[in-house]
């Protein structure tokens, strides 16, 4: 079934259902489309607002926090150079130089190694781990301090971290990227170690050469820092976004995890790192099914970018309750809306159901009922036009029952009065026959177009005859006028063949004729002039009839017309049996309408028109 025939079955059966019910459904509508709406559209907003004041705050979070790692960074930085300004240092690293250069060189000259001076070893080793053991001490997060001759001796001071086991390992890395540094602090993403101490550390270090006044290189410095600081403070957003944070440097490896499970890999490959482009912003990714906001920023200084990511359930929690009691409340206004609505429903069409019941006592013949008005509304007016028409059909029911009552008396008087149509046909036809064998012919033919017009006449008035019928009758009647006056009357018919066998009551242009030349009749004329025409529509058609006679003055027609109209009783009557215009208007009427019957038009001096209006009957023609 296409959609249409399915909309159109759903709406007939609307249309089929009591008012009552669609009342209802109208107010069932109204009430829980637009608040439906207004909660999807607050819920929507809510949502809205909320994901944006949290990206907004985050990113403000992870810029403050960027700051104070940049900060940290800066204080590891600053550590770095201490010994570009301790004296002691440098010279006992230039004793560790040239200790090790001298033993290098002997090794050189006879192929044996030199034995070892403990003691001048001892002074250097002091001397240099002395000063920079206050280093662990001037700033929380120093983990450990490593001081390396040219030679890769390393010189240490911790503060709890303990000391690498590949330290020698990252000496030769740090070694390598520093050589073409110029003298710059380089910065070292985290690395995973152990320590002697055989626990498993995270740091990320801070490495830069150690040169004297001539620039000369003397060794390098190594400040592992410890993580837990960058943690205390991304701790600290996550408590508040309940979320994951990450920090990765240009080339993707990761400084800081939240989770521990990426610390110290590479995620350069990692689609969300892929959509981290530019310096700050946010985006959504589905990771593990489900659905997470990932906002970062990235530090101008380090270029390290910090990333934290918030699960959209976390986002969306308020608005999930905000929600939920949205709908509960929709839920509450629409039952107690529907409740009202359906009383207010019920009350709205309580009088037209006992309308209903007045129609229905109507419909069984009681006219004694009466619709109580209550309000001046549509319903009351209505009320109000319904006891009016009750009143009105009892009283045209009482009329109706006179007139019948009155027709009754009537044709029982006809009937008494009525001599056998057999017996007066068949003395016409006696008296026919009798002036033929006399060789009277004129009074033979007068007699037969009598009999013709006294059988056609001697019947129900409002039978139905064929037009061409009528118009015969027409013929007859002109043709024993003539009888009588001869010579003084032409009859011109002029009537469309095509309207011949449609049906019309009989004798309406009789009387018509008849007035015309009783009440037109002008003796200064030789003869009178009597033509009847026809115009017709689709629907209906009009006879004209139309005579030259005396006509009428202007009082006389006015008259006239308003008796057709049922203003006054008629001025001028026919003489057959009473048969005048005024009946024939009102045959009309009776027969076909209102709509239908006669209109006069007349000139004194001129003569008179009758146009006759009536219907044509499609599909009908008289039999």
């Amino acid at each position: 079934m296409s959609p249409k025939k399915r909309l159109w079955r759903i709406w007939a059966a609307i249309g089929g259902m009591r008012m009552e019910r669609k009342l209802f459904i109208v107010f069932l509508l109204l009430i829980t489309l637009p608040l439906s709406f207004i909660g999807y559209i607050s819920y929507s907003n809510y949502s809205r607002s909320i994901e944006e004041k949290t990206i907004v705050y985050s990113t403000k979070m992870l810029e403050n926090m960027m700051v104070r790692v940049d900060d940290y960074i800066e204080d590891m930085v600053r550590i770095s150079s201490i010994p570009a300004y301790q004296d002691d240092i440098k010279q006992n690293l230039m004793r560790s130089n040239a200790y090790y250069e001298q033993r290098q060189q002997a090794a050189g000259d006879n192929g044996s190694q030199l034995p070892d001076d403990f003691d001048q070893l001892l002074v250097i080793q002091r001397g240099i781990e002395g000063n920079i053991s206050f280093i662990n001490t001037i700033k929380r997060g120093a983990n450990s301090v490593y001081i390396f001759d040219h030679f890769g001796n390393g010189y240490f001071s911790t503060a709890g971290g303990g000391i690498r086991l590949n330290v020698k390992e990252s000496y030769e890395n740090w070694r390598e990227n520093v050589e073409s540094s110029g003298g710059e602090a380089l910065l070292f993403s985290t690395q995973k170690y152990t320590s002697n101490l055989q626990s498993t550390k995270y740091a990320f270090t801070v490495v830069r050469k150690v040169i004297d006044k001539s620039l000369k290189t003397l060794g390098l410095i190594a400040v592992d820092a410890n993580i837990s600081v960058i943690e205390d403070q991304m701790s600290e957003l996550d408590k508040v976004t309940n979320g994951d944070s990450v920090i990765i440097d240009e080339a993707g490896n990761v400084v800081y995890d939240s989770d521990k499970s990426r610390m110290a890999t590479n995620i350069a490959n990692d689609p969300t790192v892929a959509l981290a482009k530019g310096t700050k912003g946010s985006f959504y990714y589905e990771r593990d099914g489900a659905k997470r906001l990932y906002i970062y920023t990235t530090s101008p200084n380090t270029k390290w970018k910090v990333m934290t990511s918030i699960a959209n359930s976390e986002l969306t929690k308020d608005a999930v309750v905000i929600r939920r009691v949205t709908w509960i409340a929709t839920i509450i206004t629409i039952i107690v809306a529907l409740f009202i609505s359906f009383i207010f429903s019920f009350a709205l069409t309580n009088p037209l159901r006992k309308m209903m019941r007045l129609m229905r006592n109507v419909q069984e013949g009681d006219f004694n009922v009466q619709f109580q008005v209550k309000y001046r509304d549509e319903v009351g007016q209505l009320g109000t036009q319904f006891n009016r028409m009750i009143v009105r059909i009892d009283h045209l029911i009482q009329d109706i029952y006179v007139i019948e009552k009155k027709k009754k008396e009537a044709e029982l008087h006809a009937l008494q009065s009525q001599i056998n149509p057999h017996f007066m046909y068949n003395t016409l036809e006696s008296i026919r026959m009798a002036a033929e064998l006399n060789d009277d012919q004129i009074a033979a033919d007068m007699i037969a177009i009598l009999g013709k017009l006294l059988r056609y006449s001697i019947s129900d008035l409002l039978e139905e005859v064929t037009m061409e019928n009528e118009l015969l009758h027409m013929r007859n009647y002109v043709e024993m006028l003539n009888y009588r006056y001869p010579g003084r009357f032409q009859l011109d018919i002029q009537v469309a063949e095509a309207l011949y066998r449609y049906p019309i009551i009989k004798l309406v242009l009789q009387p018509i004729v008849e007035n015309a030349i009783y009440h037109g009749m002008d003796d200064s004329k030789p003869f009178m002039r009597i033509r009847i025409s026809s115009e017709q529509t689709s629907q209906i058609f009009w006879l004209r009839i139309e005579d030259d006679g005396v006509g009428m003055d202007e009082e006389t027609l006015d008259r006239l017309n308003r008796s057709l109209a049922g203003a006054e009783e008629p001025g001028v009557k026919g003489k057959s049996g009473g048969i005048g215009l005024k009946n024939v208007n009102e045959r009309i009427k009776l027969h076909y309408g209102n709509a239908y019957g006669l209109k006069v038009t007349s000139e004194r001096g001129t003569g008179t028109v009758v146009m006759l209006q009536l219907p044509i009957e499609l599909g009908r023609e008289a039999e």
